[in-house]
């Protein structure tokens, strides 16, 4: 048991006297360096953790969890072939699409997008495109082009106007290849807040699209949404074994988004590691702080000692006061830390309005929105951490000061 002596003498060393500033100093920036460590960690940690989760919640809203796509002349009994597959375990819906890149003018703009042919049913059961109309309506399946709200304003257009589009993939005539061009109304704008699907992605009538794109009853892809993203891998065999001899190809998320969330993943990881560092800085501080503060109470120390103060006892001492260096640092930047990751986009929002300046580009990266999600076994590794490097930053001065030898010390006094 700690008895109230060896506290009373540890906090009295932590407050030095004026003759002692200099050491005094060195231990409070030691508690700042702490706190900014683990605050910082925090946040980075939460912010990395609520971009994916957003990214992956945006991809996988859109995206099927398994794609299958056919081969040439695509899927021509595809209602079929859903309900086959919605009978597989863990599958909780199977969407026929037709897909195809293209180029969308208006009035002299131009860009490149995706087109997909959805049924206006099936796009009003997902949540994240229903949920997120800024303009028009989904209730009409057959009036027109559903784009997103950066397309409309890089195009300057708006429900009830005209976009053409033109398809790589153009009509053999007499005369040659000719470019595939259609012409359509938009019909509602959407905004899911990502900025690829924002500013690239089409929906129009599924058999509008069959139509333009030449698929005549016919989906060039299944999208195949599970109950749980985890488990598509482990679905991939049962649906090849539905596809039978029909041919195609399938790709889950996971290898379809590959590279992206393990770009994602290596980045977390080295900020962890390179943040990590502030907190193992600040722990050496704390080391040379209490070296110092053995050095200059070896006096005190030897007369502690002949007052029978033990080793013990004088260990415990530096051990309370750099633990408690350790202990109120972390616990004040694990609020500092909460506090900033669960106001963050109010902060940018704010600094932002300060400065003039983006600090959060969407074309950069992908959000429109700065996200950060908590993690609480994190915080508490991240806590753990900085608690454990802090406790051991103290053991040697600690052992240092239970070493001093009182004859020793108090020879030339």
């Amino acid at each position: 048991m700690l008895s109230s002596f060896e506290w009373l003498i540890a906090m009295r060393y932590l407050r030095a006297r004026r003759s002692e500033g200099f050491i005094s100093v060195i231990a409070w920036f030691s508690l700042l360096g702490i706190a900014l460590g683990v605050a910082t960690l925090i946040i980075v940690m939460s912010v990395m953790n609520g971009f994916r989760q957003e990214l992956l919640g945006r991809i996988l809203g859109l995206n099927g969890h398994i794609s299958v796509y056919a081969e040439a002349g695509g899927f021509t009994d595809y209602d079929d072939l859903a309900a086959a597959i919605r009978d597989l375990r863990d599958v909780t819906a199977v969407y026929p699409i037709v897909e195809g890149q293209v180029m969308v003018t208006h009035r002299g703009s131009t860009r490149g997008a995706v087109v997909r042919g959805v049924r206006m049913a099936d796009l009003r059961q997902r949540p994240i495109l229903a949920d997120n109309i800024n303009l028009g309506t989904l209730d009409n399946p057959d009036e027109g082009l559903v784009i997103g709200q950066r397309l409309a304003e890089q195009m300057a257009v708006t429900v009830g106007d005209e976009l053409s589009i033109i398809s790589p993939q153009g009509r053999v005539t007499a005369f040659g290849s000719v470019p595939r061009v259609g012409t359509f109304p938009v019909a509602a704008i959407f905004e899911v807040g990502m900025y690829e699907y924002d500013s690239s992605f089409v929906f129009m009538p599924i058999e509008m699209a069959q139509a333009y794109f030449q698929f005549p009853g016919a989906a060039s892809a299944l999208e195949v949404f599970l109950t749980s993203p985890d488990r598509a891998p482990s679905l991939v065999p049962d649906l090849y074994r539905v596809l039978g001899d029909r041919g195609g190809r399938i790709l889950e998320w996971q290898r379809a988004n590959a590279g992206f969330f393990n770009a994602i993943q290596v980045e977390r990881n080295v900020m962890f590691l390179i943040l990590t560092l502030i907190i193992l800085v600040a722990a050496f501080n704390v080391i040379s702080s209490l070296i110092m503060l053995v050095k200059d109470k070896g006096r005190d120390i030897a007369i502690l000692r002949t007052m029978g103060a033990t080793r013990g006892m004088i260990m415990r001492v530096f051990l309370i006061a750099g633990a408690s260096i350790g202990v109120i640092g972390t616990t004040l930047g694990f609020a500092i830390g909460l506090a900033i990751a669960n106001n963050i986009e109010v902060i940018r929002q704010w600094i932002q309005g300060m400065t003039g300046t983006e600090l959060f580009a969407a074309e950069i990266y992908f959000l429109s929105q700065l996200p950060a999600e908590v993690d609480p076994a994190e915080v508490a590794m991240v806590v753990m951490m900085a608690l454990g490097l802090s406790f051991l930053a103290t053991l040697y001065p600690s052992w240092r000061a239970a070493r001093i030898d009182p004859a020793e010390a108090l020879r030339y006094e």
